[in-house]
């Protein structure tokens, strides 16, 4: 057996296992990083964190993301060159962590790696008939690996899209093996740049297990920021939003895009909820020139009341 399918075979056999686990979602504000430790398998798996961080990431980052995040036409070399730059930035990410952990790479397992979400794509969304579903993350693993000396799996989206789903959200297997309970049905509720869920009966019954985006959550507010505000990325304790009142007739456009009408699971993203959607929005309902204030308010009471809805 190959040495390297030979290793994988040795950590999945280990009583326990510590794996280090990225997450940089649509909202781009930082990487974080995870150290768990592992124990068990399916049903009985078991988890401990260990360390945890958020790595801010810094502005020329975000501008170089930002120039091909979520739009359809890009500059090809670009994203060429992103996918093993970002490898190697969330490795060298990942060792500034292990130093102020004070921790080796060989006392990690393995690393799991989401990589960076460019564009989302499900098939209702393009509407052409010869494609299906698709979704676009980079950050090559191999960069990664090389860049900390430990072994790293990613690219986790495309089984569920050619098995027939959207490739989102992605936590759904692992809410499903840690956070069932055979006492209760629970919801699983995340909120991120979009807001999404995870239903998990306590029947326990893996093929009742279902999870699906619910619409914006963070992501048209902080675009809304980053755009009138430089150097903010978000409104800091609601404080803009607070100081608004909620417009009835913008957030009543806000709520007619047919996603909302659509049968669960589905996915959206930045894609179709943005500041191009706000202005259709603001057109539509003839609030061209509310305040900064009533805009977040609205936004928020938007990202709100869809979630309540679902």
């Amino acid at each position: 057996m190959h040495s390297h399918i030979q290793q994988l075979f040795d950590i999945a056999a280990k009583p326990s296992r510590k794996v280090i686990g990225l997450m940089s979602g649509t909202s781009l504000d930082g990487l974080d990083v995870a150290l768990c430790e592992l124990c068990g398998d399916g049903l009985d798996t078991g988890i401990r964190l260990l360390q945890f961080t958020t790595v801010d990431y810094a502005a020329d980052y975000k501008q170089r993301v930002k120039a091909v995040f979520s739009k359809r036409d890009v500059d090809l070399q670009a994203v060429t060159l992103l996918n093993p730059w970002i490898g190697v930035e969330h490795g060298r990410m990942i060792n500034q962590c292990l130093e102020q952990w004070q921790l080796k790479a060989s006392d990690v397992d393995i690393i799991a790696s989401h990589g960076q979400t460019i564009f989302h794509c499900p098939k209702r969304q393009h509407n052409i008939a010869e494609y299906g579903n698709a979704t676009l993350q980079i950050g090559d693993a191999d960069h990664l690996a090389v860049t900390t000396g430990i072994t790293t799996i990613s690219d986790f989206r495309q089984k569920h899209i050619a098995a027939g789903g959207e490739g989102a959200p992605l936590a759904v297997y692992g809410d499903y093996l840690l956070f069932s309970s055979r006492d209760e049905n629970r919801i699983m509720l995340n909120i991120g740049g979009i807001a999404n869920f995870t239903w998990l009966p306590q029947t326990l019954d893996a093929e009742a297990v279902f999870s699906s985006d619910i619409g914006p959550g963070n992501t048209m507010m902080d675009a809304f920021i980053q755009k009138h505000y430089p150097g903010k990325y978000f409104d800091k304790d609601s404080a803009l939003a607070k100081a608004g009142s909620v417009s009835e007739p913008l957030l009543n456009a806000l709520k007619q895009d047919g996603f909302f009408a659509l049968n669960f699971p589905k996915t959206t993203g930045p894609e179709v909820f943005n500041l191009g959607y706000l202005a259709k929005a603001q057109q539509q309902s003839g609030t061209e020139a509310l305040s900064h204030g009533d805009i977040m308010a609205t936004l928020n009471r938007f990202s709100a009341d869809m979630i309540i809805s679902a």
